[in-house]
């Protein structure tokens, strides 16, 4: 990641898991399942640059995730209902550009997995995750205004709004978390 303030560590990744989840480095098995969450439309209208368009956007994305594994050993993970062992989307912790006690949430859900408390789930051992096992300040997510469903979430696991920034050119509120105050957060995270 360019600029980031992270030392570069070989990990296999995190692997967490919940009463009913799983989260766990994407395997190539997973492509088609998660290529299947990320063109719907429907689930990306707040994400990003919104749906996939492309098979190569999707290998793009899970490329980058391992990348981010491999040197920092966070980012996103596939969520899988251990129930059915059916893969149901994507949650992490990415870090922020240029700050290195701050590590970003985020989660991507398809539409049957919404309404049954998945998100806050994961969100929930992602940041325990960040408190009790990567040792950093503060966690961040940025939200699409109009996206209640993931305001909630955010609010379930003690985030605060915090104000407002522009990402993918529109207007996003950011949350935060902090885990430590600022006079134990002097030392780099535990990556």
């Amino acid at each position: 990641m360019r600029g980031s303030a992270f030392p570069a560590r070989h990990h296999e990744g995190v692997q967490l898991t919940t009463p009913r989840l799983l989260l766990r480095p994407f395997t190539p098995a997973d492509r088609a399942a998660i290529h299947a969450v990320y063109t719907d439309p429907v689930v990306m209208r707040h994400v990003g640059h919104g749906p996939h368009r492309s098979a190569a956007d999707t290998d793009m994305a899970l490329q980058t995730f391992a990348r981010m594994i491999e040197t920092h050993g966070i980012s996103f993970l596939a969520v899988v209902e251990r129930s059915t062992g059916r893969l149901i989307g994507d949650a992490g912790l990415y870090p922020v550009d240029g700050v290195a006690s701050d590590v970003e949430l985020g989660y991507t859900l398809a539409r049957d997995a919404w309404g049954v408390g998945y998100a806050t789930e994961a969100a929930t051992a992602l940041v325990e995750h960040a408190r009790s096992v990567l040792g950093v300040s503060r966690v961040v997510a940025t939200v699409d205004p109009a996206n209640d469903a993931s305001r909630r979430v955010l609010e379930k696991v003690g985030m605060t709004a915090r104000g407002e920034r522009i990402a993918y050119g529109r207007p996003h509120a950011v949350y935060a978390l902090d885990l430590r105050p600022p006079a134990e957060s002097a030392g780099p995270p535990r990556w």
